[in-house]
């Protein structure tokens, strides 16, 4: 039987995202900021982090699949749903659940770029920077992790677990 050692409580996510939306705002001056988050895993960060944002700002999302119901990246980005609306000259930030091996935000990162925003940034919940395979920058990181696999507050195994409060590590 599995079990989830709690890593994060919802007292420390909280206030954790609140921090990075101060910073994100102070970083950003009065500027629309356009949140892209990215599907399925950030929905729950995203939602509280642009709350704690104050100040315009506007949400976009893109659906990628790496993972495809496993513990391991793929490797293999997929996009699986588009922007909707052109980021050209608009201040945006990314907003993804984890970045772990770097592929899917590096493919990201590339991909938006040449839409011409005014400036392209990275949020991520967590920061497994010890299993990178490509060096990508995390501009506004909640919390750096050891290489284990996490699920809770929007991450997911085989899209179970999403609705914890917590972030923890998943032990089979």
């Amino acid at each position: 039987m599995p079990t989830i050692r709690p890593l994060f409580t919802e007292a420390q996510i909280a206030a954790r995202v609140t921090e990075l939306g101060l910073q994100i705002r102070a970083d950003h001056g009065d500027a629309a900021i356009t949140f892209i988050g990215v599907l399925k895993g950030s929905f729950m960060f995203l939602s509280d982090l642009v709350r704690a944002v104050p100040g315009d700002a506007t949400v976009e999302f893109l659906g990628v699949a790496s993972y495809h119901g496993g513990t391991h990246s793929s490797g293999v980005v997929q996009i699986t749903q588009d922007l909707r609306s052109s980021i050209e000259d608009r201040h945006c930030v990314i907003v993804e659940d984890i970045v772990d091996t770097g592929l899917t935000i590096d493919y990201l990162m590339r991909m938006l770029e040449v839409r011409g925003p005014r400036s392209l940034k990275v949020a991520s919940l967590l920061d497994k920077p010890d299993n990178r395979e490509v060096d990508v920058r995390v501009d506004y990181a909640g919390f750096s992790i050891p290489n284990e696999f996490v699920v809770g507050y929007g991450l997911d195994l085989g899209e179970l677990y999403r609705n914890l409060p917590f972030i923890g590590v998943y032990e089979p």
